[in-house]
């Protein structure tokens, strides 16, 4: 037994064991019956803890250790005749289900999921009469599914689940339970959910399924049933999901499925179905999930697909669909996935789908596309793969691909792509892991830009009419581990990278001049002209190197004693000075009309410059007035943001130090800080519940990658919505560095205290303390509460800290803590929330009331919360306005 399921196991018996004893002391018939039925349940517990098989642990303390496994043969059920609830989920109970839990004739829910219990189901379950809710999942236990359980007419749930349930029943009688499911089954008239996928039923789906008129949830995936689907199927009005997949399903779909007009999640790829897509669908706007992927389904597919304003996933992908791709898909207003791949589409991409601006995966690979990609491109910022290979389009690569920073995977391979090859601008996707581009007819030789693809893996180049050298800063390209530029006219040395020196000949080979030290190709003559110029390049590359670094700690170290000279430096591609007299210009000498902001440090301007359109200016307090603190602040803030590049971290374009102005110079942020704009109702409600959970998904990401992604780490220690601006998408970058700690491990951590008031843990308004990660992981769950609430959330934090540490109750006619509706504390400037977006702003709520401990160092590491932000999302099995704090509150995501 694993040291969870044996500490939970404890806690089961010690929980009951003080229930029994208050039931002892309350009853009013202490000496009589109560106390004799009472000390039996008791005695009952503690004999059957006595059977667990590592006696050597004790509950002495909330130390959890590994004991064996456990079984409930021991178990007096016949102790617990008025036992209404049991849950024994999540343990390492095996062996076989006894057939005398039969005994407990008023139990209503019955729980031992994720156990080892194996065996058959015992039949005599039709004893429960009261059971409703009973939840045998993810166990292994075989045999059929018991037609006893038909006598059991309250069930609403039945979850038999990730078993090994299957259909070796005898020939004989087949036909009469209908495979593996019993007829019983059907005629369960109060079932809500019904789950038996992940087994080896088989049968087929009888057409007594529309008696199910209450059924809200079928999962029958995974398992070894076929035949058609009945038409009455669409009987049941209140069908909101039906997972049928990975079975042997055939024939057409029901024209009816989604009939009550509540389907949301509709799977049923990896079966034999034919024919066309369900009418119903089509006006079907409840659907969020849709897969019909890996069957044989055909028809015009721009004839039978509506718009969806909820749908977020769609696979219509390896079917025989013919037809256009409809321009419906760029009205679907949360679509994160469309996959069409393996079809038989003709025309060209539609332009609007580039209106789909969610939009993470889009494969339209292996169809007969033809045409350009459509203009606007570019503004497909959530793109995270895009697969266009195996189809007829045409004409260059547009050049807005390199607007795509989270591109991770770009296939374009297979088509008929044509012009001077690789646009420079793709070496700003520093995100791609996998970049194909063989199989067109690209001209010009290869950019050294695409050496910036820092995260790049995979590099297929073959098949095109590149020429020229191959890059040499391709060295630096460490994270490459497999490369293809075979049947090109390429020449000279091979890169000095593992990925190069190790290819395979047919990645080298139909290539005229390639040479380099590798068995499949002859050995480069040295002393030419083309030598001497690749050394020229490179000396003249580290010497420039080393001059920048020279200057930036000339800068660090000489200030003080130099404070009245002229000194500038850039940190990317500009000059110094010619930048600084370049915004000069463009303030007007910082004119107070260009002002967009002021602080404590000095004061934000824009300037709008030739070489990167408007920029962010902040002029900070004369430096050379010995300030230490400003002076500090200004060093530490370029000295943080030269080490972090992340979309969700304002981009630090360059800074000058001058005896007459010192500024840094950021990419503009056009929306402004977070603070601002929630502290305006009407700015504010443009805002809306999609936009506030990627806001505060970003701020968390960005600080992951801060504290766990980089090294050595950075603290932000000034988390606040002041210091969070957003851009016109409203995506959120974190600024503001001037208080920044770089956590080097050979260095003291221990510092005056940092923040701004309100943001920061309470222990540090009094005390000096150390810096770690966990100072910034309360200021974000602060910032987090705030962007969902609207304002700064100081009494919420009060109330639900007392609700923790108390039991809420009050002698006052006021509502408890625990009572209040969490709808009440939601933003009210902004209309309520969907169900979906409610399940994810509920996750965001209750991840932030986890960490309220006044003490940092209780707090989870930000990666932990960025991935629950990722993994963790609620969903609601009433609405919003029902679920109260204390409900909130009863699960800890962190656990989870």
């Amino acid at each position: 037994m694993t040291s969870f399921a044996y500490n939970k196991l404890l806690c089961i018996l010690t929980y009951c064991l003080f229930l029994l004893y208050l039931r002892l002391l309350l009853s009013p018939n202490y000496i009589g019956f109560a106390s004799a039925s009472t000390s039996t349940e008791a005695k009952a517990l503690l004999k059957w803890k006595d059977t667990f098989q590592n006696q050597t642990h004790k509950l002495a303390s909330w130390t959890c250790f590994p004991s064996n496994h456990s079984t409930l043969h021991q178990f007096s059920f016949l102790s617990f005749p008025n036992l209404e609830y049991l849950d024994l989920s999540v343990n390492n109970l095996f062996d076989v289900i006894p057939p005398q839990l039969s005994s407990l004739s008023k139990l209503i829910y019955l729980d031992l999921s994720n156990n080892h219990f194996s065996g058959t189901i015992p039949k005599e379950i039709r004893n429960l009469k009261s059971l409703m809710d009973p939840d045998l999942s993810e166990n292994q236990l075989n045999g059929s599914v018991p037609t006893s359980l038909g006598d059991l007419t309250n069930l609403t749930l039945l979850y038999l689940y990730k078993n090994n349930i299957s259909g070796s029943i005898p020939k004989e009688i087949r036909n009469q339970l209908n495979g593996s499911i019993p007829k019983e089954i059907w005629n369960l008239k109060s079932l809500v959910n019904l789950s038996l996928g992940g087994n080896r039923l088989n049968g087929t789906i009888p057409t007594s399924i529309g008696n199910l008129t209450n059924l809200e949830v079928l999962y029958l995936r995974d398992n070894q049933l076929s035949g058609s689907i009945p038409q009455e199927i669409g009987n049941i009005k209140n069908l909101t999901s039906l997972l049928l997949y990975n079975n042997h399903f055939f024939g057409y779909l029901p024209q009816n499925i989604c009939n009550g007009g509540l389907l949301a999640n509709f799977s049923i790829h990896n079966n034999h179905f034919t024919g066309p897509i369900p009418k119903s669908l089509k006006t079907c706007t409840s659907l969020t999930r849709v897969r019909l992927n890996g069957n044989k389904l055909t028809r015009n597919i721009s004839e039978d697909l509506g718009v969806y304003p909820n749908l977020y996933f769609m696979d219509l992908s390896h079917n025989n669909f013919y037809g256009e791709i409809s321009q419906n898909w760029g009205q679907c207003p949360q679509l994160q996935t469309l996959l069409i791949a393996g079809n038989n589409l003709t025309g060209s991409i539609p332009p609007n789908i580039i209106n789909a601006q969610k939009n993470h995966e889009l494969d339209l690979s292996s169809n007969r596309l033809v045409g350009a990609i459509p203009k606007g491109f570019g503004r497909m910022t959530s793109l995270q793969k895009l697969i266009l290979n195996g189809n007829q389009l045409s004409g260059h690569i547009p050049l807005e691909f390199g607007s795509l920073i989270d591109l991770e995977y770009l296939d374009l391979s297979s088509n008929k792509f044509n012009g001077l090859g690789i646009p420079l601008k793709l070496g700003k996707l520093v995100q791609l892991t996998e970049l194909d581009l063989s199989y067109n007819s690209l001209e010009g030789s290869i950019p050294p830009e695409i050496t910036n693809m820092e995260s790049l893996e995979i590099l297929n180049l073959s098949h095109n009419n590149l020429l020229g050298f191959i890059p040499s800063s391709c060295d630096r390209m460490h994270g490459l581990s497999y490369v293809d530029i075979s049947y090109n006219d390429l020449e000279g040395p091979l890169p000095n990278n593992r990925a190069f020196q190790e290819a395979l000949l047919e990645a080298l080979q139909g290539n005229k001049g390639l040479c380099g030290n590798i068995r499949s190709l002859q050995p480069c003559r040295h002393g030419s002209r083309n030598d001497h110029k690749w050394v020229f390049v490179i000396t003249f590359t580290l010497l420039a190197t080393v001059f920048l670094l020279c200057a930036f700690f000339t800068i660090v170290l000489v200030e003080k004693k130099k404070m009245h000279e002229e000194v500038s430096f850039s940190v990317l591609n500009f000059d110094g000075k010619s930048m600084y007299e370049e915004i000069i210009r463009a303030t007007e000498d910082f004119d107070s009309i260009y002002c967009i902001g002021s602080g404590g440090q000095g004061s934000v301007y824009r300037a709008n410059l030739s070489c990167v359109n408007a920029v962010a200016v902040k002029k900070l307090h004369h430096l050379w007035d010995d300030s230490n603190n400003l002076e500090k602040g200004f060093l530490n803030e370029i000295r943080a943001l030269t080490e972090i590049r992340h979309r969700n971290i304002v981009k630090l374009y360059g800074f000058c130090l001058h005896h007459e102005h010192s500024f840094l110079v950021y990419e503009f942020l056009e929306r402004g800080s977070l603070a601002a704009i929630l502290s305006k109702d009407e700015e504010a409600k443009e805002v809306e519940w999609r936009k506030r959970v990627n806001i505060v998904n970003g701020v968390a990401h960005a600080l992951a990658y801060m504290h766990h992604d980089i090294v050595p780490p950075i603290v932000h220690r000034d988390i606040s919505s002041k210091n969070i601006f957003l851009d016109s998408e409203y995506e959120a970058s974190i600024s503001n560095f001037g208080t920044a700690k770089i956590l080097n491990g050979d260095s003291s951590n221990w510092i005056a205290v940092a923040g701004t008031y309100g943001y920061v843990a309470p222990v540090k308004l009094a005390y000096t303390m150390e810096v770690n990660e966990k100072c910034d992981v309360y200021s974000f769950r602060v910032v987090a509460l705030e962007i969902i609430i609207g304002r700064h959330p100081g009494d919420l934090f009060s109330s639900v800290s007392s609700l923790l540490s108390s039991s809420s109750s009050s002698s006052s006619s006021a509502l408890p803590a625990h009572q209040m509706p969490i709808m009440d504390v939601l933003d009210q400037r902004i209309s309520p929330p969907t169900h979906q977006e409610a399940g994810e702003i509920l996750s965001v709520v209750k991840i932030a009331f986890s960490c309220l401990h006044p003490s940092p160092q209780s707090h989870p590491k930000m990666k932990q919360v960025s991935q629950l932000f990722s993994t963790q999302k609620l969903h609601l099995s009433k609405p919003l306005r029902m679920i109260t704090y204390g409900e909130l509150l009863a699960l800890d995501p962190l656990t989870a």
